[in-house]
């Protein structure tokens, strides 16, 4: 497994390293939510011996609908990023979702992330290797988990091997993403730490708002996430919200930032289990 060094803070991969928790709402809506997000989150992770990266998109690309809200934009995206940075000490990572924002992004984001749909763009996922920051590339919703070695491939042939991948749920259907845990163990077998992203996995997509927005089902989020962590993760991604249902992007998938501390710590201890237990193969 190769080990990735986040904002020269921890590892990710180790044997030793524990769980990362990558936690924040889908997008910047105010400075203040950011804060305060940030805040809870760092302190439930803290509590629960997780290390934290704080996340929030500058930009939704690829909403639903052309007049959902989109975010801050660029500039004013990442000076907000930058200050829950400094304010909180806590790394950040936001996405990027053309080849030109990779660089502005990577003098204040720890990680890069590269969305599902996007994930075999070259050009884009080129541009944030050759940054030298961390890649968090999440598979796409079409792809198959083996199908990710020619992205590794592509990242590692730039020279940064600080990479992540991310398993978000596969389409099945209409309107509905499945995920199958086997996807976890395949993806690792590629050499990169792997995360589980909860809540995107219960999306389904045009189901909300008259077909105008992606709808979900966030019960499921918590029974997703210790499915995952008994499976063997090195990371757990969360979109969480004071107030989900008023949040401006993934309404219906965020989690109720109260209910972190609790979910946090039962991953934990199914991850410590399974590590005093070891893996079986």
């Amino acid at each position: 497994m190769n080990q990735v060094r986040v904002g020269n803070r921890f590892d990710v991969g180790a044997p030793e390293s524990p769980l990362l928790l990558i936690a924040g709402p889908c997008v910047i809506e105010s400075y203040d939510l950011c804060i305060e997000v940030a805040t809870k989150a760092k302190q439930a992770a803290q509590a629960c011996g997780f290390n934290y990266v704080f996340k929030a998109s500058f930009d939704k690309a690829n909403r639903t609908s052309g007049s959902s809200y989109r975010g801050h934009g660029l500039e004013a995206g990442l000076k907000i990023l930058q200050a829950v940075k400094q304010e909180l000490d806590v790394p950040v990572v936001t996405d990027v979702h053309e080849s030109w924002q990779c660089a502005p992004a990577a003098e204040v984001c720890d990680i890069l992330q590269i969305p599902a749909f996007l994930c075999r763009q070259t050009d884009l996922v080129l541009a944030a290797a050759v940054t030298g920051r961390v890649v968090n590339i999440k598979k796409g919703q079409f792809l198959a988990p083996w199908d990710m070695k020619n992205i590794v491939s592509k990242v590692y042939e730039s020279g940064n091997t600080s990479l992540l991948l991310t398993e978000r749920g596969s389409s099945f259907g209409y309107n509905t993403l499945v995920v199958d845990m086997t996807s976890l163990p395949q993806m690792r077998g590629l050499g990169c730490p792997v995360i589980f992203d909860a809540t995107h996995s219960v999306q389904r997509p045009g189901a909300g708002a008259g077909g105008t927005s992606s709808g979900g089902l966030r019960e499921f989020v918590p029974h997703l996430a210790r499915a995952a962590a008994a499976v063997g993760i090195d990371g757990l991604f969360l979109e969480v919200h004071p107030e989900p249902e008023k949040g401006l992007s993934d309404a219906a998938t965020m989690l109720p930032l109260h209910r972190l501390p609790e979910l946090l710590q039962q991953v934990n201890e199914i991850d410590a289990t399974l590590r005093r237990f070891g893996a079986i193969i």
